[in-house]
């Protein structure tokens, strides 16, 4: 397991941690996001979809559970799951068609349906350092390896 710690000073490191982040990502991984609420988890996700070249608005999908951004030839869903009750919900919505090898699916308050997720590529975990953040990236699968090492490259 690789893991990758940094410290983001403020949004704009944020959305540029983000941006690092959005190259090694690609169709079928799963990218799971925790923290407190405020933490930066939607500015983060933004900053990945800018370093992906999406130029529209980026939403939080709080009460929607989920927005979809589509490019070409890749399908991205930012899920929030803070208001799902459990799995059952999860059967319910049919959020498992989601998940196919063109999509990128990034997943906040994922522990809601960690009995439903597949294998998890990248754990992300931002943490209040007042006046910025912490942020640790974890790579569960050699996709989530080759996708931080290209974060840490970026980073530099």
């Amino acid at each position: 397991m690789i893991e990758v710690r940094r410290y983001l000073a403020d949004h704009d490191a944020t959305m540029h941690a983000g941006g690092a982040l959005a190259p090694g990502v690609h169709g079928g991984m799963i990218v799971t996001l925790s923290g407190e609420l405020g933490a930066g988890k939607t500015t983060l996700v933004r900053g990945m979809l800018r370093g992906l070249g999406w130029s529209g608005p980026v939403k939080s999908p709080s009460f929607a559970l989920v927005e979809h951004y589509q490019f070409p030839s890749l399908y991205f869903y930012h899920f929030d799951f803070y208001r799902v009750e459990g799995s059952d919900e999860w059967d319910s919505a049919g959020f498992a068609e989601y998940f196919h090898p063109e999509s990128i699916a990034v997943i906040e308050w994922p522990a809601r349906v960690s009995a439903r997720l597949r294998a998890i590529d990248v754990e992300v975990n931002l943490e209040h350092a007042e006046p910025g953040r912490k942020l640790t990236l974890r790579a569960r699968t050699e996709a989530g390896e080759a996708c931080l090492a290209r974060f840490a490259e970026a980073m530099a």
